[in-house]
C-alpha cells in the first residue's frame, strides 16, 4: 500500500485531518518560501498529528543551522533535506540528526539528475520532486524549493527511476493532486506520495475535501 504525506502543512487543524484521512506522514517546511515555520510554530502544527504520524521536516541549503534549532522543540522523525543535497551533505546531516533523512532530487523533463543513483545508496529514502523555474528570493538560481504545483514527467522518467532505485525507498512529489495521483503511482511504483499545493486554495492552506479525494484516490490505487 502507497502511503501519503501531507506537507507544507501550517495549521494544526490541518494536521489533524492529514491523520483522519490516512497520512502516515505530516510535514513542515524549514526550508523558505511561503509555507516556512519557525520550530516553534511547526511543534504547534504537529502537535494535531495523531502519535502514530511520521513527523517530517523539510530544510534548505542551510540545513546545518536549522537542524539543531528544529530538533531541539520539534519531535521530528524525518529530516528531509532539500536544495540539491549532496552524498557529503546527508552524511553532515546524520551527524546532526540521528533519525531518518530523506534526500529531494529535482526533476527537469526526462532527465534524471546523475547524483541520484548515489542518493539512493545514502539516504533512507529519496523524494522524487519537479525542478520549478524561478527562485525563492534570487534571481538566477535553481527554483522553488517544492510545493509549486509543477509535475514531474513521470512516464519520461519510468525507466530511469527502475534502474536506478534498486530496491530503495522512494517518495513521489510534484504536481500531484486527487485526479492524477493514480496514474503517477502506476508510472512509478512509489512508497509514498507527497501533496501540498495539490490539495490547497493558497500556500499552507489545505483544503479538506481535497486532502480527503486525494486519499481515497490513493487507496483506489490499490485495486
Amino acid at each position: 500500500m502507497v502511503e501519503i504525506k501531507f506537507c507544507g502543512l501550517m495549521r494544526e487543524i490541518d494536521a489533524a485531518f492529514a491523520s483522519a484521512v490516512g497520512g502516515s506522514y505530516a510535514g513542515v517546511i524549514f526550508a523558505g518560501g511561503p509555507r516556512q515555520l519557525t520550530p516553534e510554530q511547526a511543534a504547534i502544527v504537529l502537535a494535531g498529528a495523531a502519535p502514530d504520524v511520521q513527523r517530517v521536516g523539510v530544510f534548505g541549503a542551510d540545513f546545518r543551522e536549522r537542524i539543531p534549532r528544529a530538533i531541539a522543540a520539534v519531535p521530528l522523525d524525518v529530516v528531509q533535506l532539500h536544495g540539491d543535497p549532496t552524498v557529503a551533505d546527508i552524511r553532515a546531516a546524520r551527524a546532526l540528526y540521528s533519525g531518518t533523512i530523506w534526500a529531494a532530487v529535482r526533476v527537469a523533463g526526462n532527465s534524471m539528475p546523475a547524483l541520484a543513483a548515489e542518493l539512493f545508496g545514502e539516504a533512507d529514502a529519496v523524494l522524487l520532486d519537479a525542478l520549478a523555474p524561478g527562485a525563492l528570493g534570487a534571481p538566477g538560481a535553481l527554483g522553488a524549493l517544492g510545493g509549486t504545483g509543477r509535475r514531474v514527467e513521470w512516464p519520461m522518467i519510468a525507466g530511469d527511476v527502475a534502474r536506478i532505485r534498486a530496491g530503495g525507498m522512494m517518495v513521489l512529489a510534484g504536481g500531484l493532486n486527487g485526479a492524477n495521483v493514480r496514474d503517477a503511482i502506476a508510472a512509478l511504483e512509489p512508497d509514498v506520495v507527497d501533496v501540498s499545493s495539490g490539495v490547497e486554495t493558497a500556500p499552507g492552506l489545505k483544503d479538506h475535501e481535497s486532502m480527503t479525494a486525494f486519499a481515497h484516490a490513493v487507496l483506489r490505487s490499490g485495486t
